[in-house]
């Protein structure tokens, strides 16, 4: 027997089985917030919105765009979109207004759902149904369907339909649609709760924000054992605190930054001689960037709770390699463990990752994705031979993969996927600016920061600041460059290409890795 596998598996059976256990704790201050809601409400809830989106004459395959912070509204579009069909198109709410009219426009969604916060900035954007988020204009969309009530048709396709497009930046102007399947989806969840022992006790703070390759799958697979989320709508290390504290929470996701605000705030706990709660219940799970060693150190050592490393991509759902403490670590030196932890970690159960030949990690396995929306060239690019390319350099060491470079210009700053070749293509538009080089140098809290070489124009005149005004006027502010250096000429080739490498050098003097 083969049943083909739906996202919404995971609700119904936290449905049936906990209908009456806390399902949701929604960010109380944020417009349109849920409240404190139960698996049956959850449901009721999901299978409201499907029937809405069906009475409107959005079928199965139609794409509902959200943009949005953390939500409860998120977690049930989870489920009340692709659990019936509907096709999924999570948007970084971060993105400047141009980037979020492409996206809407190049995945051809039907439907616009906005939180309250991002309704001005996106009132221009042409889309046949548009909701605010804000219990008023969305109310009908959200409301709970009554068991006794005509349901939504139920979708019974094959596991091999997008479930959700999720956008990454890649290394060109413009972003790619990662077309995520239900197949692709289901299995990450899965292994990824595998690995990080998720169980029906665990209570997870949605540090990581849920647009990410649906936050990673952890969504999908807390549900399924009926644990209970917590909505962070902004990253706040106190009152991830506070949280942890007061709801339970022992298992969070996030970048890098996420880490380094939590232990900020908790040094400051300690100088006022206030308790960090979680010491020896709380698991984290990073990726984005691996964090320097000392931070998982501090981890570990300050806060008490366990470190667990992972390493993927949108276009991987993201779950390649995980890398958490074995038991032959057992009694090692701590500094020792930390920079073992810090590593990208060993395949995932059912993933086959290595470098080829040049040095670039590649992988096979279920969790890689369909292809990019509408962009059949790339895909091919990407997954070429069989394989998926990552455009990652690295290497083994023993089982494990070391990640030492990125062969691709993406800089990863506080886990946002940042494309020089985008904030080149801003800078060139300077009537002042003759060459421009962007890179990511390393940096403390976000990992990475956007850095730009720039040649001026003969008897041209800008400041760093000017030129820093005018990319935010046309970028999202965490693409900008953090800073800018003149220079009177660029490294390249005899064919005139960039030689980002010989930029980079400099700035990564002394470090093992070639990111932070």
């Amino acid at each position: 027997m083969k049943v083909a596998m739906n996202v919404g598996d995971f609700l119904d059976r936290a449905a049936l089985v906990f209908p009456d256990r806390l399902a949701l704790v929604d960010e109380e201050s944020a417009p349109g917030n849920l409240g404190r809601i139960t698996y049956a409400e959850l449901n009721r809830r999901a299978r409201g919105m499907a029937k809405t989106l069906e009475d409107l004459g959005v079928a199965p395959g139609d794409r509902v765009a959200l943009i949005s912070p953390n939500s409860g509204k998120f977690l049930v579009s989870y489920y009340g979109v692709s659990g019936y069909g509907r096709i999924l198109v999570p948007i970084n709410y971060r993105l400047s207004e141009d980037e979020l009219t492409y996206i809407v426009g190049h995945s051809g969604s039907s439907v616009l759902m906005v939180d309250p916060e991002y309704d001005e900035i996106t009132k221009h954007i042409k889309v046949k149904h548009r909701f605010v988020l804000d219990n008023a204009n969305d109310k009908e969309l959200f409301a709970p369907l009554s068991d006794s009530s005509p349901g939504p048709q139920i979708w019974e396709g094959d596991e091999d339909f997008t479930c959700s497009i999720n956008y990454t930046s890649g290394t060109t102007a413009r972003p790619k649609g990662v077309q995520m399947t239900h197949r692709n989806a289901w299995i990450n969840a899965v292994i990824f709760g595998w690995h990080t022992t998720v169980t029906d006790r665990d209570v997870l703070l949605h540090t990581l924000p849920m647009f990410h390759c649906n936050g990673w799958g952890m969504p999908y697979a807390v549900t399924a054992m009926g644990g209970t989320h917590v909505i962070q709508r902004k990253i706040d290390g106190e009152n991830i605190l506070y949280k942890i504290e007061n709801e339970g929470v022992n298992l969070l996701c996030g970048a890098p930054a996420v880490w380094a605000s939590v232990l900020d705030a908790a040094t400051k706990r300690a100088e006022d001689g206030r308790e960090v709660p979680g010491r020896d219940l709380v698991r984290v799970v990073a990726a984005g960037a691996p964090p320097p060693s000392r931070t998982i150190e501090r981890i570990e050592d300050e806060l008490g709770w366990e470190f667990i490393q992972l390493y993927g991509l949108t276009e991987t759902s993201p779950l390649l390699t995980i890398n958490r403490a074995v038991r032959e670590w057992d009694g090692i030196d701590r500094v020792e463990k930390s920079r073992r932890l810090s590593w990208a970690g060993v395949p995932a159960v059912g993933m086959k990752v290595c470098c080829d030949g040049e040095g670039e990690v590649i992988a096979k396995g279920n969790h890689i994705f369909a292809g990019y929306w509408e962009n059949p060239e790339a895909s091919n690019e990407a997954l070429a031979g069989g394989w998926f390319h990552t455009g990652d350099g690295g290497h083994m060491d023993g089982s494990y993969i070391v990640i030492s470079d990125r062969k691709k210009d993406v800089i990863i700053s506080g886990g946002e996927n940042v494309s020089s070749v985008e904030v080149e293509d801003i800078l060139y538009q300077h009537p002042a600016v003759a060459e421009v080089a962007v890179i990511g140098v390393p940096d403390e809290k976000w990992g990475e920061t956007v850095k730009a070489l720039v040649v001026l124009r003969p008897n041209s005149q800008v400041t760093e600041e000017e030129l820093r005004i005018f990319c935010k006027a046309k970028l999202a502010g965490f693409k900008c460059p953090t800073t800018i250096e003149f220079r009177d000429a660029l490294a390249r080739t005899a064919t005139g290409k960039l030689q980002k490498f010989k930029l980079r050098e400099p700035y990564w003097q002394g470090m093992e890795r070639k990111i932070n």
